[in-house]
């Protein structure tokens, strides 16, 4: 395994050679190898020239450099972008965090217990430099609000030692330039429900006038990043597909009403394919006796694996609606089948429909959940739909792949007319987030006005049995 430390450097002629020296000289845990990710952020003082002959004597670094200073945060940005190790260190090259505390911040990651570790400086560290009482209360003021907004209980949120696993700190879009990174990325493991885990480490404080950079106006867009990342989603990169499903996770009301309909067809063992993050797995699973998700996502499987880890009902399952492999032990288990938001992803309907009746019981239940309309817009497309149903293509569908259609249920008539206008109207690929919440927030006068509206819904909700 491999072991990516990310340095971002902008002026540090002074220290950053003996800074490099001691991060290669640590000892790592055994069969964790090192890669050095540097990236000069457009130095200006000699650091530059100190850099490129350091690491031309040591293969084990990967030298990067901005044309033009942008921040920590975009260099950090530019390294992770670059790292190709197991797991990402965050490593300033100040000499405020010593490097020989490397195997405790990696042993919760490498015993698979963690996926993020934040080393803090105010738990019992070894060794602690006594800096002046103001600067200590901004960071414990702003890890306090960073705390109440992400629910998390940090008790250092700024600091610069944070360790994550590759795969899911790729999978996050970085958008802060300068020192807004801390807080950015805090709110976003925490949305996205990584286990954190907080280690004890020593710090070496520098006063201003040894250098260090960050100031007051730094802590006040530090409160500003984080009540941002509150209220917007970005949890996922767009070009990682599927990001949408974690917008959902923002439209509780909208997630309830869905949930107030399916739940009365439930029985005690289920089968949901296309769980994604586990949004309404985690509504339905009441005590049911065996609740299986499957996702064929590997972030979004770690998602749920972390969701449901110790919930013993709750089975989280690599199962795709398009393929057959993992159906082989489950044939006839369960009495309830679910394929929410899932049905117009899959390239063969029919085959998926086939694979899901062979997994019910005599006279299990299917509720499916499509959307509804014969035209594709460019919305649907954004949103990487395969196809729309009609009410008579999914009846049909049902019918001829063993189904007997009990009931259909339309949903979100409102939600249609705003479909057609930004997906057809206006060519909009992507969801509105301010106005998806505006949508949320008004759900209860939606379902008011429902039976009112003439018009088919933005989905359709199917009740079957299998014949």
């Amino acid at each position: 395994m491999k072991l990516s430390i990310l340095i971002p450097v902008y002026n540090e002629r002074a220290v950053v050679e003996k800074s490099l020296s001691m991060v290669l000289a640590v000892p790592l845990p055994e069969n964790l190898e090192r890669e050095l990710v540097i990236v000069d952020d457009c130095s200006n003082d000699g650091s530059s020239e100190i850099l490129a002959r350091f690491a031309a004597l040591h293969p084990e670094i990967r030298l990067f450099r901005h044309e033009v200073n942008q921040g920590k945060g975009a260099a950090v940005r530019m390294a992770i972008e670059k790292a190709s190790g197991d797991f990402c260190l965050i490593q300033d090259a100040d000499l405020e965090y010593d490097p020989s505390e490397y195997p405790v911040l990696m042993a919760p990651l490498l015993s698979g217990r963690a996926d993020a570790v934040f080393g803090s400086r105010y738990l019992a560290g070894e060794q602690r430099r006594v800096l002046p009482f103001w600067h200590s209360m901004i960071n414990l003021f702003l890890t306090l609000t960073s705390n109440m907004f992400s629910n998390l209980n940090l008790t250092d949120m700024e600091t610069c030692y944070k360790v994550f696993r590759t795969d899911l700190l790729k999978s996050i879009p970085v958008r802060s330039d300068r020192f807004g990174f801390e807080p950015e990325i805090t709110m976003k493991c925490a949305k996205r429900k990584f286990r954190i885990y907080e280690v004890p480490i020593s710090y070496h404080g520098r006063t201003y006038e040894e250098g260090k950079k960050i100031g007051w106006r730094d802590g006040i867009k530090a409160l500003g990043v984080v009540l941002y990342f509150w209220v917007v989603d970005d949890l996922y990169k767009e070009s990682y597909g599927r990001n949408y499903l974690n917008t959902l996770t923002g439209t509780p009301a909208y997630l309830n009403w869905l949930v107030q309909i399916v739940r009365p067809f439930l029985g005690d063992r289920i089968i949901e394919l296309g769980a994604g993050l586990g949004s309404l797995s985690g509504m339905l699973m009441g005590k049911r006796l065996h609740y299986v998700a499957g996702e064929k996502d590997p972030l979004h499987l770690h998602s749920l694996r972390n969701r449901f880890l110790r919930t013993p009902n709750v089975e989280v399952r690599e199962l795709s609606p398009d393929d057959s492999e993992g159906y082989a032990d489950l044939k006839e288990s369960f009495d309830t089948a679910l394929l929410l938001k899932t049905l117009e992803y899959s390239v063969d309907p029919g085959a998926c429909l086939r694979r899901v009746n062979e997994c019910l019981a005599p006279a299990g239940r299917l509720v499916v959940s499509v959307p509804q309309g014969a035209g594709m817009n460019s919305l649907d497309r954004g949103m990487a739909y395969r196809q729309r149903f009609s009410k008579p293509q999914i009846l049909s569908l049902l019918e001829s792949n063993g189904f007997t259609v009990e009931q259909t249920r339309e949903l979100n008539k409102v939600g249609r007319v705003a479909w057609g206008i930004f997906g057809g109207l206006f060519g909009n690929e992507k969801i509105n987030k301010f106005s998806l919440k505006l949508f949320d927030k008004t759900v209860w006068l939606t379902k008011l006005f429902e039976p009112l509206l003439p018009w088919a819904g933005l989905n359709l909700i199917v009740i079957a049995r299998k014949k």
